[in-house]
């Protein structure tokens, strides 16, 4: 491609040519280049076979070509979701630092869309807590439709500031901060950052990071780790960020071990240790990650439950108990007239943050009860936990599936009466309802896709 698709602003080509010294002919020429199109497969979902894996992600995959993902079924019953390559590193993080061997508590602090947040419940223990945080409410609610999509129960989704969780001192084993930043790094795939991009920007962005830091740190525990990123390249955001933390905190700095095919740059500043992703080394995003472990002494909170005596104690219908796989596991909650599932180990920690904090969904919503009617919810749907089995499946076509969705009426045989689960590539996407002459289709309507 030509080299004047995009024109850097002249102050970030200034310092990053000294950043660069003689590589930034090549950094500058990756930016002409079309961003790679990477997908990360959830787990307990996705059957499909893909072949070019993102080499420090077992879950990550590059495609060839951009297809027109809201137009794949699998998309939407949450088989995979769509992330840029570099910010899957995460997943080294948790690995090498074996965050997934046991139970612990991680706060994603600015999680939406959803990225980090969906890999992290593909990631850790069972029965760890994510409390998945975003504080602007239009981005919660998209967070929200994300995990739904991936299904897994252990997360509690709130619309917070990052301060309210002052209140929850050394709380947190783990809290993923994704700063929100001047997004250097995202010039190529999204134009519109580099036309915001300004160097006062860069300065308020990095006194936006340090607020955050600042506000955050009373809720990590003793030895508790930060995970610090940012999609800049500039070390203002980055390491001197950092460098200001240690000045007002006592912290360690932790180090990952680089294979070097995967071109991630190791930076070293103030015996600290950061990691750097430029575009011309790899298949990515320019990206930047450093670990940090608390080393101040913190009274731990511990979760005092305000029993709620008003709530309906009505007992729960056996028939649930055999809408989801492995019942045992779960709690099951009735409150006004809906039933959530929440992981028994976490029901109490769960409860604590719908009395403390704004919660936009806790668990996994299972039904409403209307009378004598169980109304599944679509939540349910999408649970990796859904026992299927129990009710009738119908499986669609492509064109049938993607009917579904943008919640047209389904031309298809009619089947026993009742809620029927349509599946695609036998993934579940969604309930119906079927009556005696047409079927009623129960797709989310705020969720429909548009025509295209």
């Amino acid at each position: 491609m030509a080299d004047n698709l995009i024109k850097l602003p002249a102050d970030f080509s200034i310092r990053m040519q000294q950043q660069l010294g003689n590589y930034f002919p090549d950094f500058s020429q990756a930016l002409q280049k079309t961003s790679p199109i990477s997908i990360r497969v959830n787990p307990l979902k996705s059957k499909a076979k893909y072949q070019n894996s993102v080499p420090w992600s077992s879950y990550g995959f590059y495609l060839d070509e951009r297809p027109v993902f809201t137009l794949d079924p699998s998309f939407h019953a949450g088989a995979y979701y769509v992330q840029e390559a570099s910010s899957m590193f995460l997943e080294q993080v948790v690995l090498q630092l074996n965050l997934d061997k046991n139970p612990i508590k991680v706060l994603d602090l600015c999680a939406a869309p959803g990225g980090k947040s969906t890999h992290l419940l593909s990631l850790l223990h069972p029965e760890s807590l994510l409390v998945s945080n975003e504080v602007i409410r239009t981005r919660a609610s998209i967070l929200n439709e994300n995990l739904t999509k991936w299904g897994y129960p252990n997360v509690v989704i709130t619309n917070n500031d990052a301060r309210d969780f002052q209140k929850l001192t050394g709380f947190f084993d783990v809290i993923v901060l994704d700063a929100p930043c001047s997004g250097e790094g995202l010039f190529r795939k999204d134009p519109e950052a580099m036309k915001e991009w300004s160097v006062n920007h860069v300065e308020l962005c990095a006194r936006r990071q340090q607020r955050i830091l600042e506000d955050i740190w009373p809720a990590l525990k003793f030895n508790g780790i930060i995970i610090y990123s940012t999609c800049t390249y500039n070390e203002l955001e980055n390491e001197d960020n950092l460098t200001w933390l240690g000045k007002n905190h006592s912290w360690n700095s932790l180090s990952l071990e680089l294979n070097q095919a995967w071109g991630v740059e190791e930076v070293k500043f103030d015996n600290r240790f950061g990691y750097r992703f430029y575009s011309h080394l790899l298949q990515g995003e320019g990206f930047f990650i450093s670990l940090i472990q608390k080393r101040e002494n913190e009274h731990e909170t511990l979760v005092k439950i305000k029993r709620d005596h008003g709530q309906q104690k009505s007992k729960i219908p056996d028939e649930l108990f055999k809408w989801i796989r492995q019942p045992d596991q779960f709690n099951f909650d009735l409150k006004n007239q809906k039933v959530t599932i929440q992981t028994k180990s976490l029901t109490d920690i769960s409860h604590y943050f719908q009395q403390h904090f704004r919660v936009i969904q806790a668990g996994t919503p299972l039904a409403e009860l209307k009378g004598n009617k169980l109304v599944p919810d679509h939540a349910l749907a999408l649970s990796v936990h859904l026992n299927g089995n129990h009710f009738t499946q119908i499986e669609l076509n492509k064109e049938e599936a993607l009917n579904f969705l943008r919640k047209e009426a389904l031309s298809i045989p009619y089947h026993n009466r009742g809620f029927g689960l349509v599946t695609y590539d036998s993934i579940p996407l969604g309930w119906v309802n079927i009556l005696d002459h047409r079927i009623n289709n129960l797709y989310p309507k705020e969720w429909r896709i548009r025509n295209l």
